[in-house]
């Protein structure tokens, strides 16, 4: 499973990415507006930390509009990922970037007939909301499973990105339910580390060492 980092923070991404345990970024406009920043110049300035896809997503909603932002945000770099609403319009800007070469990623995907269509039309990525649907007493995870079927029955090679991840068990069973990529904030993927267990038995391995004059 990739891992991607949900932020426009570029100090986190330089941080998590630095640790080899990262493939990717992906932001969303709402991200863009939390830095403060120019659209623009966050997706050059994380494409030029990160090797790996970058999601830059549109902010038109009809597909010539959205084919000319895509167009625009892919000739910012080689890295760049278009990200695109799963709309007919999207989808329809999908098959037609697709067919230039562009990578895209179709978000906002809530069901499997979305993602269906997110395949056929030939994204890279499609992005199911994990979070969102348990938000409104819906097993997101199911999607994960029910979207990895129809995949693999078909051959569809478009990659499964389970987003609005919330904490470390929804990576745990995005990974059990065979989703191809995860995207996470910085926090929930510096969790993934974090164990009690680990702490106390490092904390008495250090104390036995101490008293045992143990160095190396």
């Amino acid at each position: 499973m990739q891992f991607f980092i949900d932020t426009a923070d570029t100090d986190a991404i330089r941080e998590l990415y630095a640790t080899g345990l990262a493939d990717g970024v992906t932001t969303n406009p709402s991200l863009i507006k939390k830095s403060g920043r120019d659209f623009k110049e966050v997706i050059a300035e994380i494409c030029a930390i990160v090797d790996g896809p970058v999601s830059a997503e549109v902010v038109a909603t009809e597909a010539d509009a959205m084919l000319r932002e895509g167009r625009a945000l892919a000739a910012l770099a080689s890295n760049v990922v278009v990200k695109l609403p799963l709309t007919l319009d999207g989808l329809k800007a999908c098959r037609q970037l697709t067919a230039e070469g562009v990578a895209t990623n179709v978000t906002l995907c809530f069901s499997a007939n979305q993602a269906l269509l997110a395949a056929k039309a030939g994204a890279t990525y499609v992005s199911p909301f994990i979070g969102r649907l348990d938000d409104i007493h819906i097993e997101g995870m199911e999607l994960i499973r029910e979207i990895r079927l129809i995949y693999d029955n078909y051959g569809f090679e478009t990659q499964i990105l389970a987003a609005s991840i919330r904490n470390p068990l929804h990576v745990k069973d995005s990974a059990m339910a065979g989703a191809d990529v995860m995207t996470a904030p910085p926090d929930v993927i510096r969790a993934l580390a974090v164990h009690p267990l680990t702490d106390k038995g490092l904390a008495a391995f250090l104390k036995d060492a101490a008293a045992a004059g143990i160095s190396v």
